[in-house]
């Protein structure tokens, strides 16, 4: 019986989450169309073929609607860590989950969508009114991977300091990285940079590292 509800529950969420993602892509996918002050919760309802009271039932605003593609994409890094193989170092198997949500499409047809995925990620970073509600997405993010490091990492308590000050170091990491990317007006893929930066974090950060130009 107990198993039955547990599975019930995992069902139950999964479908939320998936509810709360197309409510998201349809309100960053209008946002990048027409502009910030041009769409209104209605228009998100009507293109996700859901009533506004089904709109408020997910989220508060806009903001919290288009951020939640920043926040579910950082919960599919903790899904994503948690499969990894337990003799994959941490950081290692850190690098590989975020590389599993950051890539763009690449094979031969797919870059239309590429390019899209670009806007809409420029959106979510660059777009003022909507910044509060990416570090709150940041912040409940780094709750699940502190709770998926901890138990990779064999912590006691999720409220270790190592699994949280991990965490958060993997939502800097990806929040400098696509930042910096962006600001540098991408051309290619974004691996290579996140790849050096948590190769970084995996050596200690260590001082030798640093270019100084000299």
């Amino acid at each position: 019986m107990g198993a039955n509800v547990e599975i019930t529950a995992g069902l139950r969420e999964r479908k939320r989450r998936e509810t709360r993602a197309a409510l998201s892509l349809a309100a960053l996918r209008l946002c990048v169309q027409r502009g910030w002050d041009n769409v209104t919760v209605d228009d998100i309802a009507a293109v996700a073929n859901v009533s506004p009271r089904t709109f408020r039932n997910y989220f508060s605003t806009r903001a919290e609607a288009v951020a939640a593609g920043h926040l579910e994409r950082m919960l599919r890094v903790a899904d994503e860590l948690r499969t990894r193989p337990a003799s994959e170092p941490l950081w290692t198997a850190v690098t590989n989950s975020v590389a599993a949500q950051f890539e763009r499409p690449a094979r031969k047809g797919q870059a239309l969508d590429a390019d899209r995925w670009l806007e809409r990620t420029r959106f979510i970073i660059t777009e003022p009114s909507i910044h509060g509600e990416v570090l709150k997405a940041s912040a409940t993010a780094q709750v699940e991977l502190a709770e998926v490091i901890a138990g990779r990492v064999g912590a006691r308590r999720v409220k270790d300091p190592y699994p949280q000050v991990a965490a958060a170091v993997v939502t800097a990491v990806v929040g400098t990285v696509v930042d910096r990317w962006l600001r540098d007006g991408p051309t290619g893929s974004i691996m290579p940079l996140l790849r050096k930066a948590f190769e970084l974090v995996a050596a200690g950060f260590p001082q030798d590292k640093v270019k100084t130009g000299k």
